[in-house]
């Protein structure tokens, strides 16, 4: 499977999350899947070349770091469509810059986890309960849209868990 970028529709609601492939931009370790089991998982696919990431989707998954402290985990893939590598000195800038609060990773070779995930572009968010079951998938950073409807599902995942 570690070859094949194009394993799509992998991703099914209410089923168990599959197995990404990230690499590290960091040096940090690279999570598995069942490291996040026991709480809810917040996953973002961004890239630095998107202006939707840029101006809403990062703040907003900041903002959920923030609000919800240690009830749910924020993991950040970093994938890239157009195959264009980015240097690891923008990372550390954009790190700094937009003050990201969560881990993140690149998507390994630019974009796999991201295209068997089916994603639809940048941003896309996946919300998996502490289960590890898959809650809620959507793209976009319309905040009267999608990240309002994200809004919700969280506050009711959330609300269930305690």
């Amino acid at each position: 499977m570690d070859n094949n970028r194009l394993n799509l529709s992998q991703l099914k609601l209410g089923k168990k999350l599959p197995a990404w492939t990230l690499e590290s931009i960091f040096d940090d370790a690279i999570p598995n899947v069942k490291q996040f089991e026991g709480k809810p998982l917040l996953i973002l696919f961004f890239s630095l070349g998107c202006p939707g990431c840029l101006g809403r989707a990062l703040p907003y998954a900041n903002r959920v770091v923030v609000e919800n402290g240690d009830k749910i985990n924020l993991l950040g893939i970093h994938t890239n469509f157009e195959g264009i590598d980015i240097r690891y000195d923008k990372f550390e800038a954009a790190k700094e810059e937009f003050h990201i609060r969560f881990p993140f990773f690149k998507d390994k070779n630019f974009d796999t986890t991201f295209l068997n995930y089916g994603a639809g572009g940048t941003p896309h968010w996946i919300l998996v309960d502490e289960n590890g079951l898959v809650e809620y998938s959507i793209f976009g950073s319309d905040p009267n849209n999608a990240l309002l409807r994200l809004d919700l599902k969280m506050s009711e995942l959330l609300n269930n868990n305690t």
